[in-house]
């Protein structure tokens, strides 16, 4: 793994990550993790998300001001969130084609695309119930 000592608990953040891409919260991996390994602590949860950040193992969503979630899938795609239900989608983009005018002659090291509304199967719910 990318110059990272590999630890068990280290494994099982990565490993979770890869088989729940829903883009889970330090909460969520720490509650559903701490079943399995009972000695883990919220900050080697935090610390292990920081190192896979800073390796491109992992990329960190920030699309509310207080709720950090992370992604194991590293390749360029934006996220939509659910103002209703919460859940996140990945959605293709080409980030490439994302310029503007008014940014020449500064120097861009990250792109990211975030859209909130109302996901499909919220809103054939909110049909239903009309």
């Amino acid at each position: 793994m990318k110059n990272i000592h590999v630890s068990h608990q280290r494994l099982k953040v990565l490993e979770y990550l890869t088989e729940n891409q829903h883009h889970p919260t330090v909460e969520q991996i720490f509650t559903d993790l701490q079943k399995e390994i009972s000695t883990l602590s919220k900050t080697t949860v935090y610390n292990t998300l920081r190192m896979l950040s800073e390796s491109g193992l992992v990329q960190v969503v920030a699309i509310e001001d207080n709720e950090t979630r992370y992604d194991v899938i590293t390749e360029s795609h934006g996220h939509f969130k659910c103002e209703s239900c919460g859940m996140i989608y990945d959605f293709g983009i080409d980030m490439d084609s994302l310029t503007s005018k008014d940014l020449n002659g500064f120097k861009i090291h990250n792109k990211n695309v975030y859209f909130k509304g109302i996901c499909q199967r919220c809103l054939v719910n909110i049909e239903e119930n009309e």
